[in-house]
């Protein structure tokens, strides 16, 4: 097909203007359509002595050089598998356009277009001219020529530092004596604006170099869950550089409709984030389930990364099966990253979740000792996971941005919509609750009592015991640089019994959350009692310790019982498989331990995918009639996978990935898959093994060509029926090719 002529152009369709003072819109046209030539308004007149081969055409625009992209360079974009221009935004890039004869900037004039959306229009900032300016300013849209070769034109462009994030189409612009000449829409010149963390004009803007390395560019990460006495890691695929990751993350704007020109507000962006990723009133990425029951889909555990849930969601449209917290969390953290908001997992143990907004979890017993389960609507989460944000808040006081809470797993409803935060830390700490969005739920996760109550047959509820220490109990993330814990509960709230935690209660009282005055009656107890377990794995029998402490000079007797449930991790019990009652005792100013031993075979058939154990001791003090109570939740240890990589490691050169797994319950597994995944190694892969007898082996070796130079990570995870969350990771030194 051949170039048509300025004369054939001259006579296609008016679209646009030239910038004297007239709109210059291009064609309305989405990110799927092309404008297949070049575009040309004429004013109906032609200049005496004006000829057609003297009009400036763009012949060529290059925005990059394959072989050694210094844009993505500059900019922290090298790592996307992606071959379109990837900038950020208030921070400069370069071009080159090549024109049909030698730029005279006396005579000729030009400008370049970015569009974005169905309908660009420049107060919303859709559709942008970008002026040529002698100098560029800091911050804002602006081209200065840097260089002028024969026919070639070499310009830096400046996005501003609040623009739009998303994939911008490109034009170029020439304004002739006869009307203004735009290039047709180019598939190639399609130029994606981020997030900039490295400018500090941006609203997510990061200080540390080390943290916009973790924060940013790791497409690895650590996610952390189990119990504070037992806290187990597992590695995270983010995967936001992979191919076709960006395209789905950009999606997730559109299906949330979120609105064009709210797309460079990192607040509206989180927000609308956390909703889109659950599948609640919106129809998102991920189907929560909590009931161990996972048909037609893949189980929780068993995914390894972000990529594959992404991609899948992108190419199918449909929600993706299943999810629970980390894995909502690991690909909420995957879009924050991709589109260039700093952002981390969180742990938070012994994690509440407050039905009734009062910011304490209500437990009730009867007069005997046991818990009212239609009384006690409260439950307290072993873990939970969600994320943070990095951004300024200007629409809160100054002091209130930086960290934002934001989860995605769909707990409550907020503004008409499963979704929560972004909640800032600071505020959050402080008591301020009143700051939007979702505090008030985020603050009682943290920071509120257990209080155990008996409920009297005449209806009555009396406080026994206010419990100020077990709510969020300790909050994780990963360190900057490597895969150790980092402790961020002070982040979060102030130590326990302190002044400043006093006022921060307080605060949030003053802000009218309704927080009853409850009185900490430890100090005051006659008896106190506690319990531990022992560290126990999967299949063996367990160990519960119970210690009372007499504080008096009197003697006493106690009634007490234990109950043992199996759990969600939601803390729902699913079933009772202990129930034991005891007497104690206690003489004065003594202590007194008792053991109950839990046999494997009491728990092993019930057990659910995260083998946690909830047990639940009170003791009712015969002479005073007082309860005191406790629960606590244990984690049994799961055997892992082995990985193995044997001979050479060198980029471009196949290697083998050895998966072994050896069966240690006394029962055959069966339907067992494994899936193993590695970054810059292998794409996400499955392998299904039908049956692995007790204490039998089963072995998958896996090749692959690594594609990236320096340490990478495997990840495989195993699940069956009988057993899940088996996970494995292996560190591998990939060497650059000689």
């Amino acid at each position: 097909m051949t170039e048509p002529t300025a004369t054939e152009r001259q006579k296609k369709k008016v679209t646009s203007a030239g910038p004297s003072g007239r709109r210059a819109l291009p064609p309305n046209v989405s990110n799927a359509e092309e404008d297949e030539v070049p575009t040309m308004e004429t004013t109906g007149l032609v200049p005496r002595g004006f000829k057609l081969q003297d009009v400036l055409e763009v012949q060529e625009i290059h925005l990059f050089n394959l072989e050694d992209d210094i844009n993505k360079r500059e900019h922290h974009t090298d790592k996307y598998y992606n071959r379109k221009l990837i900038v950020r935004r208030g921070q400069s890039f370069h071009i080159q356009i090549s024109f049909s004869r030698p730029y005279n900037p006396e005579k000729d004039q030009f400008w370049i277009e970015y569009v974005i959306g169905r309908y660009p229009q420049q107060n919303k900032g859709t559709y942008i001219l970008v002026p040529l300016v002698e100098e560029l300013q800091s911050g804002k849209w602006g081209a200065k020529i840097t260089h002028r070769d024969d026919r070639s034109v070499g310009l830096n462009i400046m996005p501003a530092a609040n623009c739009i994030v998303g994939k911008f189409r490109m034009y170029v612009a020439v304004l002739t004596p006869i009307g203004t000449l735009r290039t047709r829409r180019n598939l190639e010149t399609d130029t994606y604006i981020l997030f900039n963390p490295w400018c500090a004009e941006d609203a997510v803007f990061l200080e540390d170099e080390k943290e916009r390395q973790e924060y940013v560019l790791n497409d690895l990460g650590v996610i952390f869950y189990g119990d504070p006495d037992n806290i187990r890691t597992r590695s995270w695929n983010y995967g936001q550089f992979e191919e076709g990751v960006l395209d789905a993350c950009l999606y997730l704007m559109d299906r949330a409709q979120l609105d064009l020109s709210g797309r460079g507000n990192p607040v509206k962006i989180s927000r609308v984030g956390s909703a889109v990723i659950n599948s609640k009133d919106d129809e998102g990425v991920i189907v929560g389930s909590w009931n161990n029951i996972y048909d037609y889909g893949v189980p929780p555990s068993a995914w390894t990364g972000s990529v594959d849930i992404l991609l899948e969601y992108h190419s199918s449209k449909e929600p993706v099966r299943y999810g629970q917290c980390w894995v909502f969390a690991g690909v909420f953290n995957t879009f924050l990253r991709c589109i260039g908001i700093p952002a981390r997992v969180v742990t938070n143990y012994s994690s509440a979740h407050d039905n009734d907004a009062n910011l304490q979890m209500d437990v009730f017993v009867n007069e005997e000792g046991k818990v009212d389960s239609k009384l006690t609507k409260d439950s307290i989460w072993n873990y939970h996971c969600w994320n943070e944000a990095w951004m300024s808040r200007p629409d809160l006081p100054v002091g209130f941005g930086g960290w934002q809470a934001v989860d995605s797993t769909p707990q409550e409803n907020s503004d008409g919509m499963y979704r929560c935060g972004p909640a800032s830390i600071q505020a959050i700490k402080h008591g301020h609750v009143c700051f939007q969005f979702d505090t008030p739920f985020v603050f009682a996760e943290v920071n509120s009592d257990v209080v155990y109550s008996k409920a009297m047959q005449n209806g009555t509820k009396v406080v026994q015991h206010v419990d100020k220490t077990q709510i969020g109990k300790l909050i994780l993330t990963k360190e900057e640089g490597r895969d150790a814990v980092k402790e961020i509960t002070e982040q979060y709230k102030f130590r326990e019994g302190t002044e400043e935690e006093r006022l921060s209660l307080e605060t949030a009282l003053m802000y009218g959350v309704k927080k009853p005055q409850t009185q900490d009656t430890v100090s005051t107890e006659e008896v106190d009692m506690d319990f531990s377990v022992e560290d126990t794995a999967l299949g063996s029998d367990v160990s519960v310790n119970i210690t009372f402490r007499n504080n008096t000079q009197s003697r006493y007797t106690a009634t007490s019982y234990l109950s043992g449930n199996i759990v969600f991790y939601t803390g729902v019990p699913k079933t009772e498989f202990k129930n034991h009652n005891f007497n104690v005792t206690l003489e004065p100013m003594k202590a007194q331990t008792v053991e109950v031993l839990i046999k494997s075979s009491e728990y092993m058939s019930q057990l659910l995918e995260q083998a946690a154990l909830h047990f639940f001791v009170t003791a009712r003090i015969n002479e005073t009639e007082k309860i005191v109570a406790r629960q606590k939740s244990t984690v049994l240890k799961i055997p892992q996978l082995l990985l193995k990589v044997p001979g050479e490691k060198i980029i471009g050169k196949e290697m083998a990935v050895i998966v072994q797994f050896t069966n240690p319950l006394k029962q055959k597994l069966t339907e067992v898959w494994v899936r193993l995944d590695g970054p810059g190694l292998l794409k996400p892969t499955t392998k299904l093994f039908r049956e692995v007898p007790r204490n039998s082996t089963l072995t998958w070796e896996e090749k692959c060509v690594p594609k990236r130079a320096g340490l990478r990570k495997l990840i495989a995870s195993l699940n069956c029926d009988a057993l899940r969350h088996v996970y494995g990771e292996l560190d591998v030194n990939i060497q650059s090719a000689v």
